[in-house]
């Protein structure tokens, strides 16, 4: 529904509670390559897929009795007066977009926390650009979702981030995404063989290395660096139609996932100065000893989750090996952000 069939955000037949459910992300391959410093040139390729672990959003309009026409609340809380006055940029920008007028009552918490390498800002640009939609009586895509928050992340506020994340939260689902010159995006599902995404995910290992940080640091370097390191960008991207490839074809035991996945980290520690440390290196290198086929780091680098491939065999002595740090189990999702309430869409 475009902008100029928006519902007037006063009406009151707006919802008395919306609640979005959106997923987080494990990016496989190709990270990097989404970045607009590179697909413009040559188009991107990311296989990323969403996974259950979620983002929930809940907006509702603000009781006229409380003394604060606006009130945020995730990891702190606000009660501000006028929009412009919030202090959380996505949230700031979201009710700009759509043009949501006080008073509103916007609520979010994850089941992660924020800055791990998953994709959690973009899923809650996407979350919550999806419940304002729903406040203001609209359904909207997946693909206009997607790009809306995108535009507001790069756009707006100048994140050196790419595009994968947006798309991963907004659709859902195990994907190869391409990025191509002129901004256009494909979205196309990995076909895999009965059982072959269940295997895969049996195949997983995610442990929590303790420290969040945050990916712009890391990203404002790999795209200054993109020039300097095009050739790695270009090895990576084809890390992404491997193993896209390997899925595809049911091929996903840990030995050959994890021989790419270890390739494409090797890869992405050269893209800037900070992608690993000392204790990053240390815990890999432990986890291969133990019997990982290989792994990476998920996100931008610095922390966040370690990923690996691992044999079900090993997969005790890979525990063990990293036994101080907190083990997530994940699986995959189907559905990207949903509607939960009021209507369970």
């Amino acid at each position: 529904m475009g902008q100029s069939s928006m519902v007037n955000s006063r009406t009151p037949n707006s919802p008395g509670l919306i609640v979005t459910r959106t997923p987080l992300r494990v990016s496989f391959a190709g990270g990097g390559t989404d970045l607009a410093a590179f697909y413009q040139r040559e188009y991107g390729a990311v296989l990323s897929t969403a996974i259950n672990q979620y983002i929930y959003v809940m907006v509702k309009r603000h009781g006229e009795v409380f003394n604060e026409p606006i009130r945020l609340n995730y990891s702190k809380s606000e009660r501000v007066d006028r929009v412009d006055e919030i202090e959380n940029n996505i949230a700031r920008e979201c009710l700009r977009l759509l043009k949501i007028e006080p008073p509103i009552y916007i609520s979010t918490v994850g089941d992660l926390p924020a800055s791990t390498g998953l994709g959690s800002s973009s899923a809650f640009a996407v979350g919550l650009l999806n419940a304002l939609h729903a406040f203001r009586g609209e359904r909207v895509s997946a693909g206009q979702l997607a790009e809306e928050a995108a535009t507001i992340e790069i756009e707006v506020l100048k994140q050196p981030i790419g595009k994968q994340d947006q798309y991963a939260a907004a659709f859902g689902g195990f994907n190869f995404l391409r990025f191509n010159p002129g901004d256009g995006v494909t979205v196309e599902p990995v076909r895999a063989c009965n059982g072959t995404l269940g295997k895969l995910f049996g195949q997983l290992l995610m442990f929590w290395t303790g420290h969040q940080r945050s990916a712009s640091t890391v990203l404002t370097e790999v795209r200054a660096n993109v020039d300097a390191r095009y050739d790695y960008l270009l090895q990576m991207r084809q890390h992404a139609h491997q193993l896209h490839e390997l899925i595809s074809e049911g091929r996903c035991e840990a030995p050959l996932v994890g021989e790419i996945l270890d390739e494409t980290w090797r890869l992405k520690r050269q893209l800037a100065h900070n992608v690993s440390n000392r204790s990053i290196d240390d815990w890999y290198d432990r986890a291969r000893a133990a019997g990982a086929a290989g792994g990476k780091l998920c996100g931008a680098g610095s922390g966040g989750f370690l990923m690996f491939a691992v044999s079900p065999n090993r997969q005790a002595s890979v525990g063990r090996a990293l036994s101080e740090l907190t083990q997530v189990p994940i699986q995959y999702e189907a559905h990207g952000s949903r509607v939960l309430m009021p209507n369970g869409h």
